[in-house]
């Protein structure tokens, strides 16, 4: 399976995170896989004039490309001419590389939020004009326009996150390579649903916390970061608590609120993302699926049944009351 990785309007970031693949050799785990990357700007050796004749390859169906990889948000300003960023030595619009790649591709997918919705770069007055592939935040459209379907009649493959988790990225194109997702596979915004079916508090280690409501006050405490310090991983679509990051982290397991950067919007919430927002003292953004009236019920009886130990851990930095030690047998 041949793969074009292109990049727009980003950081890059979604490309370093991928090189911490867990994995000793990054191009054998892909080759293993039936991948081959064609280009990426940062691991391909060919550039100018070598890349210009591999892009008109395609667009002219000598070189066949079965996943269009995009990273970073595409910038369509100013009013909308794209010459915002024009790839070195085109004298083209990145832009307009996309749109008549796009069609050429058997799959079409935006790696990270900027590819998907419009991300960072999209942000405050957006004076890039910048917007996801097939998203404009949680609008259908962006570049390629809410009709389009690839080749194999899928629509963008949106790969979210800020950045995106290395396996995100990989299981993704390996799934491709197998022929095995489906439309079925993907999520109402058409993210990998083995990873957007998933909620970032599952498998959260703080979630002794949230289930007595014993809430951090500070970014040091130990306690459940969703009633004051801004996390929205009771709400958002990833499996980061559950596919650690780098074999053994998370942003909540380093102290820090989860900011909802899987879903669109993620970079204009609002607030601070460090203070939770609240009406009456209640959580606007009320953990999926629960009513109000239930949250807040089981919140009054939680914080009210709360240990000793669990009420004062947290608050603090470190454990100040051991778990008790008892005999777990019937006798």
């Amino acid at each position: 399976m041949r793969v074009l990785w292109l990049q727009s309007g980003g950081c890059g970031g979604c490309s370093m995170s991928m090189l911490n693949a867990d994995t000793a050799d990054f191009h054998g785990h892909l080759r293993a896989a039936g991948i081959d990357l064609l280009w990426h700007p940062s691991l391909s050796l060919a550039s100018g004039t070598e890349l210009l004749d591999l892009l008109h390859g395609v667009l002219d169906d000598t070189v066949a490309v079965d996943v269009l990889c995009i990273e970073g948000s595409l910038l369509r300003g100013p009013n909308g001419t794209g010459r915002f960023h024009v790839l070195a030595g085109s004298g083209l619009p990145m832009i307009e590389w996309v749109m008549r790649l796009a069609p050429k591709a058997r799959h079409v997918m935006a790696v990270g939020s900027c590819a998907a919705w419009g991300g960072v770069t999209a942000g405050g007055s957006n004076p890039t004009d910048a917007c996801g592939l097939q998203y404009e935040d949680d609008r259908l459209g962006g570049l390629l326009g809410a009709d389009f379907r690839s080749r194999s009649g899928l629509p963008v493959i949106n790969v979210a996150g800020c950045p995106t988790h290395p396996s995100w990225v990989i299981d993704s194109l390996m799934s491709l390579a197998a022929d095995s997702l489906t439309e079925g596979d993907l999520d109402p915004l058409a993210r990998p649903r083995f990873y957007a079916d998933q909620l970032v508090h599952h498998g959260c280690t703080r979630n002794e916390y949230y289930e007595f409501k014993a809430s951090a006050e500070k970014p040091s405490d130990l306690g459940c970061l969703m009633e004051n310090m801004g996390c929205k991983g009771t709400q958002v679509h990833a499996d980061c608590n559950t596919r650690l990051w780098n074999g053994e982290g998370s942003c909540t397991r380093g102290g820090y609120a989860c900011i909802a950067c899987t879903e669109p919007g993620f970079q204009e919430p609002g607030h601070a993302f460090h203070e939770t927002p609240k009406i009456a003292g209640i959580p606007i953004g009320l953990p999926t699926d629960m009513p109000k009236a239930w949250f807040v019920a089981l919140a009054s009886l939680s914080k009210s049944a709360t240990p000793k130990r669990v009420k004062l851990n947290a608050t603090a930095d470190h454990l100040m009351v051991k778990p008790a030690v008892r005999k777990t047998r019937l006798r």
